[in-house]
C-alpha cells in the first residue's frame, strides 16, 4: 500500500538537515524498493492556495493554514501496512528537526 510521508519543519529549520543526508535516505529506501518518489519543497512564501467557489477562482498567497511548521517536502513510499510505514518514516532525517505525517494514499474509484 502507498503511504505519503509529509515532512513538516519550522521555516528557519528548512536547512537543519543536510540535503545529502536526505538524498542518502532516499537512495537507501529506493534500493529496498520502498521509495516511489520524494521531493523537497520551497518555503511557504512561494505558495499559492487556489479555491473554486460558485464557479469563481480565488487565489491567495501562502499555505492553506497558518501554522508554525510548514510542509517542507514528501516521501511517497510503498509499505505493507501502517506500522511498516511508521518504521520507514522514522528513518527520514528531518524527523529529528520537525515532524513526519504518515498518511495512507487512497485510490480513486472510477
Amino acid at each position: 500500500m502507498k503511504y505519503l510521508c509529509l515532512v513538516y519543519l519550522e521555516g528557519d529549520k528548512f536547512t537543519a538537515v543536510p540535503d545529502s543526508e536526505c538524498m542518502n535516505c532516499g537512495d537507501d529506501l529506493r534500493k529496498k524498493g520502498l521509495l516511489l518518489a520524494a521531493e523537497p519543497l520551497f518555503p511557504v512564501d512561494t505558495a499559492k492556495t487556489l479555491r473554486i467557489r460558485n464557479g469563481r477562482i480565488a487565489i491567495t498567497d501562502g499555505p492553506f493554514a497558518e501554522t508554525k511548521e510548514q510542509l517542507a517536502g514528501f516521501y511517497l513510499i510503498d509499505a505493507a501496512n501502517h506500522d511498516e510505514a511508521l518504521q520507514i518514516a522514522a528513518k527520514i532525517p528531518p524527523a529529528r528537526a520537525g515532524s513526519i505525517e504518515v498518511r495512507p494514499v487512497r485510490e480513486l474509484n472510477p
